[in-house]
């Protein structure tokens, strides 16, 4: 059986405010988008795992999907060993959650192949165990994220009378590094508040708080995101913590962009 896993953006990221556990509270508007993974898993006699495309950095046991057959495993331990292939499109260190999307496919995956009988509430508490960005995969529709994006309310917003500009300018961001350097702070309106309004507003309001410090560490994307303004774009921004940036056009008038000659990836969506 195969799936796959697409990927998201953020439309704004508010850093509301540090927690004792060490995790940051957020309010953030995650959307999906279809660039995607494909995930197969078939039956062996022991755990395997087998990535292709995109080279994935650090070590393959700390996987995502293995962490997930992992925490199935445990609780059902009739479920059956199995052979991950995964194949990697979904640019990665680009905030666009293929990791956390490739965990919680594999856990509707494994659900729907071995008739596990989860429910969506049971899936959900898998994928955030698996890691914040991970739920909202579950249920892969506009949601508004808090907590630490694992808490999740659907939101009425639908972008698909719009196109789409996806850039991805191959700097890997450490996350923990973007947190860092973020002050914490829950002033100004709210997120649902702001994309209830027209598009052509969200320019001026609609802000993800990791750009200023990852402007600041890599001067070069927020030329990217200056570029699809200055080509039409009704809203750009940095997706999650980067370095993925997204312009948002008018259907039908997206102009021809050449970032592939500076060797950047880029998508029309």
């Amino acid at each position: 059986m195969v799936f796959f896993p697409n990927c998201k953006i953020n439309l704004g990221l508010k850093i509301l405010r540090k927690r004792e556990d060490g995790y940051h509270d957020l309010e953030t508007i995650f959307y999906p988008l279809p660039i995607r993974d494909v995930l197969e898993i078939t039956r062996d006699t022991q755990l395997n795992f087998t990535p292709y495309g995109l080279p994935i950095p650090g070590d393959a046991s700390d996987n995502l999907c293995l962490k997930a057959w992992r925490l199935v495993k445990k609780d059902l331990p009739e479920l059956p060993f199995v052979h991950i292939h995964l194949y990697k499109h979904i640019p990665i260190g680009a905030g666009l959650g293929g990791g956390s999307s490739d965990g919680a496919f594999l856990l509707l995956l494994l659900n729907k192949q071995f008739n596990l009988g989860l429910n969506t509430d049971q899936l959900l508490q898998y994928a955030a165990a698996l890691g914040s960005d991970c739920p909202f995969f579950i249920l892969n529709t506009p949601s508004l994220g808090g907590g630490r994006g694992e808490k999740l309310t659907p939101v009425p917003i639908d972008l698909s009378n719009y196109s789409f500009v996806l850039v991805d300018p191959g700097v890997h961001i450490s996350t923990a590094q973007a947190f860092a350097l973020c002050t914490p702070g829950a002033d100004g309106p709210a997120i649902t508040g702001i994309i209830q309004q027209p598009i052509t507003t969200w320019r001026d309001q609609l802000i993800n708080d990791f750009e200023t410090p990852v402007f600041r560490l890599h001067p070069g994307l927020r030329d990217i995101k200056e570029e699809l303004y200055a080509r039409g774009a009704l809203y750009a921004s940095l997706s999650g913590s980067g370095s993925g940036i997204f312009g948002i056009f008018e259907k039908g008038k997206v102009p021809d962009f050449h970032f592939e000659k500076n060797g950047l990836s880029c998508w029309k969506l």
